[in-house]
Order: structure tokens, then sequence, then C-alpha cells
């Protein structure tokens, strides 16, 4: 509702300001383009959302995620304790590791919502929840599929040649992420 609100401003605020300065024809103009061009670009990466949305559900039928909770259960169950008695809360935080790291996250963000369900207790937010946040805000990306289909999809020729931008800033901000909310969940108690 906030964020309604902070959208509405600005776009009073913009009104105003091109009237008031002369350029309502332009303001009217730059906003019918710039509309345009969002329905164009969301055409054309929702097939790509729509696909590995579609990966993650066959990934989580076909047992892969099995799969992947048990390669990965060292690192989660030291990162998250309760995965350690918890089987599908395993199973569904290695499917949303394993979605952030293909750049996936929209496909991560169910699984993710199901985890921090699980991880939920009462009405306060415990320091593995704020870790998954953490986790899934700065998001570990190893090869970043929305961010390509939205470069190639405004003409980018090699869509990819962000990759090592792309791993050192994801893992720096992942790893001084979950350092700090870490230190932050020791520090409160």
């Amino acid at each position: 509702m906030v964020m309604s609100w902070i959208w509405f401003g600005i776009l009073a605020v913009s009104v105003l300001c091109g009237f008031l300065t002369g350029r309502g024809e332009a303001l009217a103009g730059a906003l019918l383009e710039g509309a345009q061009s969002g329905i164009t670009l969301g055409i054309s990466i929702a097939g790509s959302l729509c696909l590995w949305s579609g990966v993650g559900r066959l990934m989580e039928s076909a047992g892969i995620t099995q799969l992947l909770a048990r390669v990965f259960s060292p690192l989660l169950c030291r990162v998250f304790p309760s995965a350690k008695r918890n089987e599908l809360l395993k199973q569904e935080l290695s499917a949303n590791i394993c979605a952030n790291f293909l750049g996936l996250g929209n496909a991560a963000t169910p699984m993710g919502i199901r985890a921090a369900k699980q991880l939920k207790r009462g009405d306060t937010a415990t320091d593995e929840l704020c870790r998954l946040i953490v986790l899934n805000t700065a998001s570990i990306q190893l090869l970043p599929s929305n961010v390509a289909a939205v470069r190639s999809a405004l003409g980018c020729d090699a869509p990819f040649d962000i990759l090592p931008a792309v791993w050192i800033t994801s893992l720096l901000s992942a790893g001084l992420g979950v350092l700090a909310a870490w230190t932050m969940g020791r520090f409160r108690r």
C-alpha cells in the first residue's frame, strides 16, 4: 500500500513538472512510449520465464529436488539447522537455491515462500528465516537467465558477457549478507 502511494506521488510530481515547464506533450508521448516498451519487454521474456518455471516443477516431480537436497545437505544444514530435522524443508531450500543459481528469481519465489513458512515461528522472524531472505535477495547466480533474456530482448548480441561480473557480485553480496545476518542473530541473543 505504501509503495502505491510512493509511485502515485512520483507520477503526480512528474506530470505537474511536465505541465509547469511546458513539456506536457513530450511527457504524454514518453508515458505512452514507456508503457508500450514495458508491454513489449514483458511479452518477450514471458516465454523464458514460463520455460524455467516449468523446469522447476518438473524437477520437483522427477525427484531431482530430493537428489539436490542430499547433495546440498551439508551446506544447508550448516546455514539452516532446522533442515537437519525436516526433509521437506531441505528439498524446498535446495530447489530454491538451485533456481537462484540459474538466475530464475520468479521460479525460486514459490519454493522460497514454502520454505519460509516452515522456518517461521509464531509472529517473529527466526534467524534462519532472515538468512533465507538475505540469500534470496542476494541470490548467487551462476547463469543469470532472466537478465540474459532481458538483454537479448533489448537487442544485445552477447547477453551472457556479464557472467564474470555477476559471479563476483552475487558471491560477495550473498556471502556478506549471510555473514551480516548471522552476526546480527548472534548479537541479538
